[in-house]
């Protein structure tokens, strides 16, 4: 297997990770396809999403993915009048990474990132790789330091 960009950055950060492959199916590139491929509960499976502003600033959420993103919560968090995903078509050139292998470590530019509040709960969860197929398993205290995530809660309830 190849090293990916987020593994070479955990790597020399000497963070602790496993890697989970999996068969892509490209009719389900969702969290729930890759938490039933990989037999993870799907509340440990976390999904990156891109997010822009008006200021067409960018901004990095990670929520699990039975979840959906609550923009307005996801708004006042990063003092924004207003947010919404991402463009499909501007994902790669943003962040250096394809729908469905989008993961919040290894971004072309380090940007304002958030996770959801659940992840502390957990003693770890899954994100992506930053490819398809692969996931990796990383302690979220690990990941919230190592990115300097805000810890919020985005999600709609």
């Amino acid at each position: 297997m190849k090293k990916t960009n987020a593994m070479r950055e955990l790597d020399r950060s000497k963070i602790k990770y496993e890697v989970i492959e999996y068969e892509v199916d490209e009719n389900y590139l969702g969290a729930i396809s890759v938490a039933t491929k990989t037999g993870n509960d799907i509340t440990k499976v976390f999904k990156t999403l891109a997010i822009t502003n008006d200021k067409d600033e960018l901004f990095i959420a990670c929520i699990p993915g039975s979840d959906e993103l609550d923009l307005k919560k996801m708004a006042s968090a990063v003092n924004s009048k207003k947010v919404e995903m991402l463009e499909l078509n501007k994902l790669k050139e943003k962040t250096g990474y394809i729908r469905g292998g989008c993961s919040p470590i290894g971004i072309k530019k380090r940007h304002l990132s958030l996770i959801h509040e659940s992840c502390l709960k957990k003693d770890f969860i899954f994100i992506s790789g930053g490819q398809k197929g692969l996931q990796i398993k990383i302690k979220p205290t690990d990941l919230i330091s190592f990115l300097n995530m805000k810890v919020e809660n985005i999600i709609i309830e």
